[in-house]
């Protein structure tokens, strides 16, 4: 399973620290962002390399967590300034965090310019951030194989017109399940998936947390349930880690569109994400090895089969 015969994956995204509160406790300004969950899934199939932005508090063992991944940090802008920070809690419904503050600090004026040596990607995730930026990063790629996008509700309500023209350019939208409903009106992830599907994208997953995801395609769906882990520690990042081992199942296998590649990738996405919710932040893609992650999927094979 080495990464090293893979096409190269870019992802533009946040990296960030959080501070998170849940029932199982809470920690203060723990290492997150979509890219950094993003990229530590996807190295364990894939080269990747980073677009994004830090502040000058963003700490030297945090960007050599990325390197020693063998992740390409390159196009990672440092400013002065602080990184961004956001704070949220969990309550009853561990699938939905309530925001607390969102420091955008540098983030806030992001503008993702592509080292010249990343404008060859052939598999491009464009993470949760302005669809305006996801259109300017996209005008700035040569040829993708693969374009994938992810999207929050902030962006639906305040940018839907942009968010619209970004799904007819991607291969792929990746939305948790109240965002998909936000966006297509439709009150459950079937009837969502097949309006977006109708948007542009060929490939529709709805993230749908401890109940697993639904993917859609042209020929029709396909569903399974979540990895069942006990003790939910921290949800915070498993959709992108869903989203990273998907795109770096995806890269690895050269497949893009293929349905079972499709398929063998969201099974991926569900088992890394469920070893990201086992503790807060990314401490568990900080240990994760690929013997672990095919045991668990031995595990979920074993659950799953009729």
């Amino acid at each position: 399973m080495s990464p090293s015969a893979s096409s190269e994956i870019l992802v533009v995204g946040s990296l960030a620290y959080d501070s998170i509160s849940t029932p199982a406790g809470k920690t203060d300004r723990t290492l997150g962002g979509s890219a950094n969950y993003f990229s530590l899934a996807a190295s364990l199939f894939s080269k990747v390399k980073v677009v994004g932005v830090v502040g000058d508090d963003y700490g030297a063992q945090d960007l050599e967590l990325l390197t020693s991944r063998g992740v390409d940090v390159s196009g990672l802008q440092k400013k002065a300034g602080k990184t961004f920070h956001w704070a949220g809690s969990y309550d009853g419904n561990m699938n939905e965090a309530q925001t607390l503050a969102t420091e955008l600090n540098v983030f806030g004026d992001f503008n993702p310019e592509l080292p010249p040596s990343y404008t060859s990607a052939e598999y491009v995730f464009l993470a949760n951030i302005d669809p305006a930026l996801q259109l300017r990063v996209l005008e700035q790629v040569k040829k993708p194989k693969f374009v994938g996008a992810d999207t929050m509700n902030f962006w639906i309500s305040s940018k839907k017109e942009t968010l619209l023209k970004v799904l007819g350019k991607i291969d792929a939208l990746l939305i948790n399940e109240g965002e998909a409903e936000m966006l297509t009106g439709k009150t459950n992830a079937i009837a969502a998936s097949d309006v977006l599907i109708e948007m542009g994208p060929k490939a529709v997953v709805v993230k749908r947390g401890e109940y697993g995801f639904v993917l859609r395609t042209k020929e029709g769906h396909f569903i399974l349930p979540a990895f069942p882990i006990s003790n939910v520690v921290d949800p915070t990042g498993a959709g992108d880690t869903f989203a990273g081992a998907f795109f770096g199942t995806l890269a690895k296998s050269g497949k893009a569109l293929d349905l079972a590649a499709l398929k063998e990738a969201c099974v991926n996405g569900c088992l890394l994400a469920s070893f990201t919710v086992e503790a807060f932040g990314v401490q568990k893609l900080k240990e994760l090895t690929m013997d672990k992650v095919l045991a668990r999927a031995e595990q979920f094979s074993r659950i799953t089969r009729l």
